[in-house]
């Protein structure tokens, strides 16, 4: 129980404690963590603490943090906990707490590459059927390995940046040649995003067991999607210039270790069986090292809830992701940020992009203000949540992502 006057049941609880970077009117940008409804500013609370690492928390990014590994953030957290449940400690704490209305939240890391997956069976078979009506849904490789895709790295931006429709060429059906103008059908992907600590050696692929060792937390990621441009040029490389003009993560990052509860059995995967450097190994408490998580989305389209995707359906794990990633001898970098891919649960409302709800643009979407929708008009603005199990029966929250768009640029 925590000295600070803070509900049992708060989103943002001791079995929470998710990192970020802020900044204050007067001050530059550094790490600090969430604790109910302030930041703490890490690096003074820890220097008066009489810790020497405290100057990673100076940072204008985690990437510092990030690269000292998995048993300086096992520390870190524990001493956190300790900070904030012995009220001996509360002299080295208080003078740092600030409101949190009271911070502008930043990217929390430079982010080194990107890459995005394609993991929920439900969206695939949903994408199959639309695009491939004559085909199988999926294609005969998903069930062997975690398909995915580079992103570009430089267009990762923070929560409530606002994104400027795209555009590019596009082949309306009617058309017997491309034409070039702003995206008709933008969407969203609601995704969950994995920030990776510690660096590798190229030629050294990381097993499913030892993928925890680089997997430091989970930020809400939307991949926004120009579904049209997207058409036209996925074949035959895959995404392009239909998806690499921004992608919104959310400002706090959720410990993989806040998140331990939430661990749940896969929804299986015997037919086909993984081959053996993907297949999950049995850990000391009866579980797996290749594991889901159970979160729950929520998507707001202008103030109205039209989905909730389950993250617990997903088909590959975060630690597969991690090994297939790097089964080539593909290096890992303090930084690295891979998205897991749109979350889509079996029913109707729990589909995680525009494109499935509103199936390909034939049924719309009807608001809660009577407008209906397909896809993304100028001026909509879309916020992603999701919380998770916590300790000791509570919920944590993985904060929001906003995104608001934009009109296109004109062009002459």
């Amino acid at each position: 129980m925590t000295w600070l006057d803070l509900p049992a049941d708060h989103p943002f609880g001791l079995s929470n404690l998710p990192y970020g970077v802020f900044s204050t009117a007067d001050s530059e940008p550094r790490v600090g963590i969430r604790i109910g409804d302030h930041v703490l500013d890490l690096a003074p609370c820890a220097e008066q603490a009489g810790m020497e690492s405290y100057a990673v928390w100076q940072q204008t990014s985690l990437n510092p943090f990030l690269a000292l590994g998995r048993p300086a953030w096992t520390a870190a957290r524990e001493w956190l906990v300790e900070v904030l449940t012995n009220p001996a400690r509360r002299d080295c704490v208080e003078p740092h707490l600030i409101p949190v209305d009271q911070v502008t939240m930043h990217l929390p890391i430079e982010v080194a590459d990107y890459v995005d997956f394609y993991a929920s069976e439900h969206h695939a078979t949903n994408v199959g059927r639309l695009f491939r009506p004559d085909s199988e849904p999926l294609t005969p490789n998903w069930k062997h390995l975690p398909i995915g895709y580079h992103g570009r790295s430089g267009t990762v931006v923070a929560s409530g940046t606002d994104i400027v429709r795209p555009s590019g060429q596009r082949k309306p059906p009617t058309e017997p040649v491309p034409v070039f103008g702003p995206s008709v059908r933008l969407d969203i992907e609601a995704e969950l995003g994995f920030i990776v600590g510690g660096s590798t050696e190229l030629g050294s692929p990381v097993s499913v067991a030892n993928s925890d060792d680089h997997l430091f937390g989970v930020v809400l990621l939307n991949d926004w999607s120009a579904r049209d441009l997207q058409a036209w040029e996925y074949v035959p490389l895959g995404p392009f210039l239909g998806k690499s003009f921004a992608t919104t993560i959310s400002p706090w990052v959720v410990t993989s270790d806040a998140l331990r509860v939430a661990r749940v059995p896969l929804p299986g995967q015997t037919d086909p069986t993984p081959l053996p450097y993907l297949r999950g190994e049995p850990t000391d408490d009866g579980a797996s090292t290749a594991y889901g998580l159970d979160i729950t989305y929520e998507v707001e389209w202008n103030g109205t809830v039209v989905s909730r995707p389950p993250y617990r359906s997903m088909y590959w794990s975060p630690a597969q992701m991690v090994a297939h990633m790097t089964i080539n001898g593909a290096t890992l970098r303090s930084g690295d940020l891979f998205g897991s891919g749109t979350i889509s649960g079996p029913e109707k409302d729990e589909r995680g992009s525009f494109l499935e709800l509103s199936w390909g643009g034939q049924e719309d979407v009807t608001l809660d203000d009577g407008s209906t929708r397909t896809f993304l008009e100028d001026g909509d603005t879309v916020i992603l949540r999701a919380t998770a199990p916590g300790a000791d029966g509570t919920r944590i929250s993985l904060s929001e992502c906003v995104g608001t768009i934009r009109p296109a640029v004109t062009r002459t």
